[in-house]
C-alpha cells in the first residue's frame, strides 16, 4: 500500500493540476499551507459540478469576498446573485449559514476537528474529509467519483454503483498514507480527471498501471458498473415576464425551501408532471398577456422542465416585487429564468416598453 501511494505521490509532485484553489506541492514543501476557507468553497461549489464551471465563480466569489468574515458579511441577494447559473441553490443558502457560523461561532477560524466540521451546517461527510485532509493534511479518506472509478479500475471491482460505494471507500481508505494525506487525495482525484478517464484513459502513462487489475484483464472501459437509473419524468410550466413603463421588471423572490430556493425570478405557475392535469396558470397581475412562441427546456436532477413564456406591459402595484431596469442583470438569474429572458430578447416583435 506504501508502495502505491508513494508512487502516485511522486507523479503528483510533477503533474498536479494548477487549480485557483490548491496550494501546489512544492509551495507546500516550502511550508506554505492550505487557506481552509478556499478549500472550503471550492468543495461546497464542485458538488454536482465540473471543475471547469466552477473556476470562473470561485475566482469572482474570493474576489468579492477573500475571507470566511467577507462572506459571512455579505447580502443575501447579493451572494445568491453571485451564484446563479451554478444551481443547487441550497448551497448558496448554506455557504452563507456555514460562513456565519465559523465567524460567529469559531472566530472566523475553520475548525481543525471532523466532528465539529460536520456539525457545520452544509457540511456533510465528504466535504468535511476534504476540509480534514486537505487543509489541516488529517488522515481522512476523501471519495468522489474520480475516486471511485479509480479504485474500481485498480481492484477490478465489479459490483454496480451506488451499491459498491463502500467497498471502494474501503479500498481507498487502505491506500491513503499517513503522511501527505491532502496531497494524496488530491492527486487521485487528479489521477482520475486526467488520465483514468471514464471513456479514454491513458493506460500507458499510468502510474498505476501495473498494479492495475482491470487493465490486466481488459475490463477497465467497463467500470465501474452503475445501476440504470429510471428514465426522468417532464413537468410543464408558465412564467410570466412582465414590464412597467419606467422599465422596471416584475419579479419574484422563490422561498428558501425547495427548488431555485432564496432566487430572483419570474412569478408562475406550478411545474406540473407531464400525464397530469395542466390546471391553467394564474397570471400574478391583470395584464395583456401573450404568449411567446417557443418553450424554455431545461433539465434538473430529477425530471426535464418544459416552461411556456408569457409577457405583458404591466401597471404599477405596491403588493408585487419590481427591479429597476439599472438594477436587472439577467447574470444574476438562475439558468432556467435566464433561458426565459433570453427567449424574448431573441423575439423582434415583442411589445414590451
Amino acid at each position: 500500500m506504501r508502495d502505491l501511494s508513494s508512487n502516485l505521490l511522486e507523479w503528483y509532485d510533477i503533474h498536479a493540476r494548477p487549480m485557483p484553489w490548491r496550494t501546489p506541492p512544492t509551495e507546500k514543501k516550502a511550508g506554505v499551507r492550505p487557506d481552509p476557507y478556499r478549500i472550503w468553497l471550492s468543495e461546497v461549489m464542485l458538488q454536482q459540478t465540473t471543475v471547469a464551471a466552477v473556476k470562473d465563480y470561485f475566482n469572482r466569489f474570493t474576489a468579492r469576498w477573500p475571507t470566511v468574515a467577507d462572506l459571512a458579511a455579505a447580502a443575501d441577494g447579493d451572494v445568491m446573485g453571485e451564484w446563479a447559473g451554478l444551481g443547487y441553490y441550497a448551497r448558496a443558502r448554506n455557504l452563507l449559514k456555514c460562513a456565519r457560523t465559523i465567524t460567529n461561532e469559531h472566530g472566523g477560524v475553520f475548525p481543525d476537528d471532523h466532528a465539529t466540521l460536520l456539525s457545520l451546517p452544509g457540511i456533510g461527510p465528504y466535504t468535511a474529509a476534504a476540509i480534514s485532509s486537505i487543509a489541516y493534511d488529517l488522515r481522512h479518506v476523501v471519495v468522489d467519483g474520480n475516486v471511485e472509478r479509480v479504485m474500481a479500475r485498480l481492484y477490478d471491482i465489479h459490483t454496480p454503483l451506488p451499491a459498491a460505494k463502500a467497498e471502494l471507500t474501503a479500498k481507498a481508505e487502505r491506500l491513503t498514507p499517513k503522511l501527505r494525506t491532502g496531497d494524496y487525495a488530491q492527486a487521485v482525484m487528479d489521477l482520475g480527471a486526467t488520465i483514468c478517464t471514464p471513456k479514454s484513459p491513458t493506460c500507458d502513462i499510468c502510474p498505476w498501471r501495473e498494479p492495475c487489475k482491470a487493465r490486466k484483464k481488459g475490463t477497465a472501459l467497463e467500470l465501474p458498473q452503475k445501476t440504470p437509473k429510471k428514465p426522468k419524468p417532464v413537468r410543464h410550466g408558465t412564467v410570466y415576464l412582465g414590464r412597467r413603463s419606467d422599465g422596471a421588471w416584475l419579479m419574484e423572490r422563490r422561498p428558501d425551501k425547495g427548488l431555485l430556493g432564496g432566487m430572483l425570478g419570474w412569478p408562475g405557475s406550478d411545474w406540473i408532471d407531464s400525464d397530469a392535469p395542466r390546471p391553467p396558470g394564474t397570471p400574478p397581475t391583470s395584464a395583456d398577456w401573450k404568449a411567446v412562441e417557443g418553450e424554455v427546456r431545461h433539465t434538473f436532477t430529477h425530471f426535464h422542465l418544459l416552461l411556456s413564456v408569457m409577457t405583458a406591459a404591466v401597471d404599477s402595484d405596491e403588493q408585487l416585487l419590481f427591479l429597476g431596469h439599472n438594477d436587472f442583470r439577467p447574470s444574476d438569474l438562475p439558468t432556467v429564468m435566464r433561458k426565459a429572458f433570453d427567449l424574448i430578447e431573441n423575439k423582434a416583435n415583442l411589445s414590451l416598453p
